[in-house]
Parts: C-alpha cells; sequence; structure tokens
C-alpha cells in the first residue's frame, strides 16, 4: 500500500460529496503531455490527484485547476514564467505549479521541486513595487497535509477560520528571494537532490 492510498480515497470520497459533476480523471498520455510542456515532472501526488480523483474541480473554495487547456495548470504556469527568466524582477519561481485560483489574483501552487510538494501562497496583492518575494507564503510544508488541513476544515481559507485560534496563517517564504533569482531557478530547488521525478 502505497503511503497516499488512504488520502487519495479520502479526497475521492470528499470530492465526489462536494461535487456530483467532476471532471474525469487525467489519462497518463496527458500526464505525460503537460509533463512536457511544464517542462518538469509533476509531485507523485499531484499526479495521483489528477490521475485517479479528477481533473480539478474539486479541493478548497475555487477548486483545483483542471490540468490542461485555458487556464489550468500549464497554461497557468507556462503564463507566470513567461517573462520571470530575463525580468529585473522574477514574479514566479520554476517548478512552483499553480494548482488553485483564490481569487483576485492570488494562487495556491505546489512546489515541485521539494520533495514534499510544499504549498505556496501567491499574493500580489502584497507588492511595493520592487522584488515579488514579499508575495510568497508557505502555506503547508506539504501536498498531504494541505490536503489534511482542507479535509479537516481546518485551513485558513475556511469561512469561519478568523473566529477560532486552532488555524494556522500562511507565513513569509524564506526560500522565495533564492528561487526567483535567476541562480535561484537554475539551482532549481532549496538543497541537493531536491528534485523529484515519476
Amino acid at each position: 500500500m502505497n503511503e497516499f492510498d488512504d488520502l487519495l480515497r479520502r479526497v475521492a470520497i470528499r470530492a465526489a460529496a462536494d461535487n456530483g459533476n467532476l471532471p474525469a480523471p487525467v489519462d497518463d498520455e496527458r500526464i505525460a503531455r503537460a509533463q512536457s510542456l511544464l517542462g518538469l515532472t509533476l509531485h507523485p501526488l499531484l499526479g495521483r490527484l489528477y490521475r485517479e480523483v479528477a481533473d480539478g474541480g474539486f479541493g478548497p473554495d475555487y477548486h483545483l485547476l483542471p490540468l490542461l487547456g485555458p487556464g489550468g495548470v500549464v497554461a497557468d504556469y507556462l503564463a507566470s514564467r513567461a517573462e520571470s527568466p530575463e525580468a529585473e524582477h522574477p514574479v514566479w519561481p520554476e517548478g512552483v505549479v499553480p494548482i488553485l485560483h483564490w481569487g483576485c489574483g492570488m494562487y495556491a501552487g505546489v512546489d515541485c521541486l521539494d520533495p514534499r510538494g510544499r504549498v505556496l501562497l501567491f499574493e500580489p496583492n502584497a507588492h511595493d513595487g520592487g522584488a515579488w518575494d514579499g508575495c510568497w507564503f508557505l502555506d503547508s510544508v506539504g501536498l498531504a497535509e494541505w490536503l489534511e488541513t482542507w479535509l479537516a476544515g481546518t485551513g485558513w481559507f475556511e469561512e469561519d477560520a478568523y473566529d477560532r485560534d486552532d488555524v494556522a496563517e500562511p507565513r513569509p517564504w524564506e526560500q522565495a528571494a533564492a528561487r526567483l533569482s535567476s541562480a535561484g531557478a537554475r539551482t532549481a530547488a532549496d538543497g541537493p537532490g531536491a528534485r523529484v521525478s515519476g
């Protein structure tokens, strides 16, 4: 039994309960096409969500984006990355794929270069006109933990979050400046061997 099997089962049950009209999951061919277009391998758990649960349409608030097509993970990542490599102040780090749009330009993204698939919050409304590193926040140390928060109803994004003391707010992402710099983008991660495969 894989470490994510039980989590995926519970996510699938919740997804079906929340949305009676879920998109079909994607097949291996579409995963391979997405990865080819992205130029990176999806975090294993993220790939399994799209392969085994649905092609988006579930999860917190506005729900996960579809993998391919307009407004999907691949299109949004490529658009976000298009100017970053040459920009004086890059906006979007290599390897962080947007998975959910919170509205007002805000995104949740999964760091596919991190073994745990940390989940980041991009909050452009915090931009002060210079570097973009102050717009990046660590939402969760891993995608599995982020999904558990959603399943438990204990995320900062829940309607009653402000009324509770047990909700962890996203905090500044300490590696944002390094990952946004050209050198940080080329080294790709926060340490050796961080690129995931499979």
